[in-house]
Order: C-alpha cells, then sequence, then structure tokens
C-alpha cells in the first residue's frame, strides 16, 4: 500500500490561497488515496467534489469520533462529544434543539444590528492608530460580538474564549493543554447556563435552559453545545473576514467589483467565491465506514477511516472551470464549504449574512484599504484546524 505525505502537514507550502501541489496531484491522479495521520493510521483521502458529495450523504458513513477507524486529527480528550461529532438519531434530536436562531428569517432580522456592529468598529479603525491590524480592530470583534449576542454571551469574556478557543482549534497544542482549556470553557459555559436558569433572558443560552426544565436535555449537553457554537461562531467568519480581504487586496480587479457595487446579488455572488477560493477548514471533514463502499474505482472497507478534503474538491475543475481563478461573478453556489448532508454546517446561514454586511461595508467606506506589509511577512495559520492569519497591518 502506497501512502501520501502525513496530512494535513502537507498543507503549509506553496500559494497561501491554494491548496498544496501534492493535493492537487492526488486530485488529478488519484482521487481515492491513502493518507498518513499522527497515529500511523492511514485512512482515504477523497479529493474529488462528486466523490465528497456522495459519500457526505451516503448512510453507510459514520461522523461518530468514537468508532474504531475514526480518522481523529488529535489524540482524543476525555469528556463529553460535541453533536456534530454523532449520527442519527442523536445528532438530530440534538441539533434540532438550536436551529431555530439559525433559519434565515430569523437571521435577516439580525441585519442591520450587524450592520450597526460593523460600522461602528470602522469608526473605531478610521479613529485610531493607521496602519491598523485588521484582525483585532475588525476581523475577531465584528463576528465575537454577533455570536455572544445571539448565545446571551458577555463580549467582555471575549479574551478568556478567544484565548482558549485558540488553544483547542491548533494543532501543535498539547493534549493536556486542549484538555485544560476545555474544561475551562466547558465551566465558563456551565456557569451561565446556571445563571440562565435562575434568570432567563431572549438567548439562544436561554432557551436551552428550557430544554433542560423539560428533561429534554441535560445541563452537560447544553454547556457543551455552547462552547462550539461559540467557538464556531466567531473562529471561522473572522478569519474569512481576514483572509477574504486579503485575497481581494491581492486581486484589485476583483476587490473594484465589490467596492464599486450596490448590487446585493453581486455581494452574496462574491461571498460565496469567497467561501470557495478559500474555504478555511483545512483538517476535511472526517467520517468512517459502516459498511464495504465502492467509489472511485476502490473499495473502502467497513471501519476504515474517510477524509474528505473539501478545500481541494472546491478547486475541481470538473465542477468549477479555472478554480485556481478567483472570480466573484462566478456561480460557486454549489460549494462545499459548509459541508453536504446531515451534517451541513448549522451556523451557514449567520455566516452568510456577516460576510455580505463586511464585504459589502468595508471596502466601500475604507476605498483606499492597502496591505501595509509584504504578502511574504503576514503569518498564516498553517498550525490551525481553522486557515487564516494571525494579524493583518493595513492601511488607508
Amino acid at each position: 500500500m502506497t501512502t501520501t505525505p502525513s496530512f494535513p502537514a502537507a498543507r503549509a507550502a506553496g500559494c497561501p490561497f491554494d491548496p498544496p501541489p501534492v493535493i492537487r496531484s492526488l486530485q488529478e491522479e488519484t482521487p481515492l488515496a491513502r493518507v498518513r495521520l499522527w497515529d500511523d493510521s492511514t485512512p482515504w483521502l477523497a479529493t474529488r467534489y462528486s466523490d465528497q458529495r456522495k459519500l457526505l450523504s451516503d448512510p453507510r458513513v459514520s461522523a461518530d469520533i468514537t468508532r474504531p477507524g475514526y480518522p481523529s486529527p488529535t489524540p482524543l480528550r476525555n469528556g463529553s462529544i460535541s453533536f456534530i461529532l454523532m449520527d442519527d438519531p442523536e445528532h438530530a434530536r440534538l441539533r434540532r434543539m438550536v436551529t431555530a436562531p439559525f433559519t434565515i428569517k430569523r437571521v435577516e432580522a439580525m441585519r442591520p444590528g450587524v450592520q450597526k456592529i460593523v460600522d461602528d468598529l470602522i469608526d473605531e479603525m478610521l479613529a485610531g492608530p493607521n496602519p491598523a491590524d485588521l484582525v483585532t480592530a475588525f476581523a475577531l470583534p465584528v463576528p465575537s460580538l454577533v455570536i455572544c449576542q445571539l448565545l446571551g454571551v458577555p463580549y467582555a469574556d471575549h479574551d478568556f474564549f478567544q484565548d482558549n478557543s485558540n488553544v483547542l482549534i491548533n494543532r501543535e497544542a498539547t493534549p493536556e493543554a486542549k484538555a485544560t482549556a476545555g474544561a475551562a470553557l466547558g465551566g465558563y459555559l456551565d456557569t451561565l447556563i446556571g445563571e440562565k436558569l435562575d434568570k432567563p433572558g431572549e438567548d439562544l443560552l436561554s432557551g436551552l435552559t428550557e430544554r433542560i426544565r423539560a428533561g429534554e436535555l441535560t445541563r452537560q449537553e447544553a454547556a457543551q453545545m455552547g462552547v462550539l457554537m461559540l467557538i464556531a461562531g466567531h473562529e471561522t467568519t473572522a478569519n474569512m473576514i481576514a483572509l477574504g480581504t486579503l485575497a481581494l487586496l491581492e486581486h484589485p480587479d476583483q476587490l473594484a467589483l465589490l467596492r464599486d457595487t450596490d448590487d446585493p446579488k453581486l455581494v452574496a455572488s462574491a461571498v460565496e467565491e469567497l467561501l470557495r477560493y478559500l474555504h478555511i477548514t483545512h483538517n476535511g471533514r472526517r467520517r468512517v465506514a459502516l459498511e464495504d463502499i465502492e467509489i472511485a474505482g476502490q473499495v473502502i472497507k467497513a471501519g476504515e477511516g474517510i477524509i474528505l478534503a473539501n478545500d481541494i474538491g472546491n478547486r475541481d475543475p470538473e465542477v468549477f472551470p479555472d478554480p485556481d481563478r478567483l472570480d466573484l461573478r462566478r456561480d460557486s453556489r454549489r460549494h462545499v464549504a459548509f459541508g453536504f448532508g446531515v451534517h451541513q454546517c448549522l451556523g451557514q446561514p449567520l455566516a452568510r449574512m456577516e460576510l455580505q454586511v463586511v464585504y459589502s461595508t468595508l471596502y466601500r467606506r475604507i476605498p483606499t484599504l492597502r496591505l501595509a506589509t509584504d504578502l511574504s511577512e503576514v503569518k498564516f495559520k498553517h498550525d490551525g484546524s481553522v486557515y487564516g492569519v494571525y494579524g493583518l497591518p493595513v492601511a488607508w
């Protein structure tokens, strides 16, 4: 059996916006190949878009992280497990409890509030130092403020939850450090839920306390769901804001299209294309086969792990012609940045809305925005499960 270099270490090379050449070669020549993980296991890596969609919607494929053969990106920690790492019916039962706030109608009602957050932060940035770090001044505060309001988490605690989130998503952090960070966040959310059990509000965590009182949810499950939504709600969108801005600054013709338009359809199209082009979750979707599955000329046997590299799937030329070109007018709605099937991202309507507000406002209000350093000086998050930049010096 031949395996490729270890995954995802091979990613930290080449153009910062493109999947590495070794992954591109696999997609062209061996679309279903063995890769080697940290524990010397050799799961299958699926790199073609069509195979990924088939596998993500196949009931013979499990997302349950506790099953033997599951290709975990790091050693498993003791403690509760997020519902996104479960199968139905338990996955569906828990997911239904937090679906309502993320419906398109509810999310659209939040748009004016998000617009105010964005405008206020731009005002503060313009009144502050020039150059500025776009990550700390804007990209991180926007989704952090939004998710805090939605969940009912005090934004004053943002340093605490951002620091611990960074540990949990850092592939190079030790298991002990991850366990400490996870326990800290779990305890923090448990305390908040306890407060809301005594004095509920109109937020999502207060809604979960109703489920606890009804016996539909344990307090530990509620706290774990809060941790998941808090981390996912700010880390992914913050990195898309900063990395998307950098990609646009490196493609001034595309930036001009977005900066000069008042067409919401073009803005929405730009968001989908940036999600396709950048796709910031570089660990891939992880699964394990429940039965033998024949696909791409191979047989994935029951109990074998599967990694679906959605970023290279979004660069499949069979679906997206000239896939390495950023084209904001492209119809990219079929991308798999949010996954596919029953486990696709719950928060995608909120992420889309936030990015639409940001991308339609930031460059219009600061039309002379530019990178304040050489691209070679920007530090990218090759060590994280969520890709992005650690800082982005900009000037105007």
